[in-house]
């Protein structure tokens, strides 16, 4: 008999709840199965970053001195879990992106906001740490956005601050809502490469309104291989701007 019908794996909020729900399900007693604790789970900061306890149950055979009947016709009713769900179950989230889903979700939900989430890693640059990656779609979400990026870089703010705390170290974390993030930095390239064409064709450098470090970034890099202009950021935040001058 193959291990795949003799073996359950359970989640639950604790040790005790998984092993319970198990037990009930196969309608066995604890004497009849051999339990292995997978993941003792970890209890959050207000109910942020929890991850549930995952346990083992598998069934003794009549020489591990189990009832051999029994064990035998409970393990031929258990399902065999489809390929691609024991994949799953195999590969283990990242703790920051199962903390970062987990507390984004809850603050949505105490916002009263329907919407999905999804959370991946992003990619490096260089040797620097995977940043996450937080997608937001639903209806009419304009609101988490807010003018001028207030509202989702404020909730940017507060989701990596909770994110932090959880994991113990800072990690780089970014939200979007419904793409906003890629259409405008779309946006901002197109701006920067058209205030590049007039100081180059005018000889006089120009200011873009005050934008955070990211968007400021986004205009430094689209600029930075033009041979006919530099660009500096010049003020204090929150009024800090990019200005373009032409190559000396």
């Amino acid at each position: 008999m193959s291990e795949e019908r003799t073996k359950l794996e359970v989640i639950a909020p604790s040790i005790e709840e998984a092993i319970e729900k198990g037990l009930q399900e196969l309608g066995l007693t604890e004497d009849d199965v051999d339990i292995e604790v997978l993941d003792e789970g970890k209890k959050g900061l207000l109910g942020l970053g929890t991850r549930q306890a995952r346990v083992a149950l598998k069934i003794k055979s009549p020489a591990d001195g189990g009832d051999g009947e029994t064990g035998t016709e409970l393990a031929e009713k258990l399902p065999v879990l489809p390929q691609e769900t024991k994949e799953l179950a195999d590969e283990e989230e990242p703790e920051e992106v199962s903390i970062a889903k987990e507390t984004i979700s809850i603050i949505l939900e105490k916002m009263r906001v329907d919407a999905k989430v999804s959370v991946k890693l992003g990619d490096s640059e260089s040797n620097r740490v995977q940043p996450v990656l937080i997608d937001i779609e639903g209806n009419d979400l304009s609101f988490l956005i807010g003018r001028k990026a207030e509202t989702i870089n404020a909730l940017q703010y507060i989701t990596s601050l909770i994110v932090g705390r959880e994991l113990g170290r800072w990690i780089p974390l970014q939200i979007d809502v419904q793409n906003y993030r890629k259409r405008r930095e779309d946006e901002l390239r197109k701006l920067a490469r058209r205030i590049a064409d007039q100081v180059a064709g005018t000889g006089r450098q120009q200011a873009l309104e005050p934008m955070p470090p990211n968007e400021r970034r986004i205009v430094h890099i689209e600029l930075r291989e033009n041979p006919h202009v530099e660009t500096e950021s010049v003020g204090e935040d929150p009024r800090r701007k990019v200005v373009v001058r032409p190559q000396n």
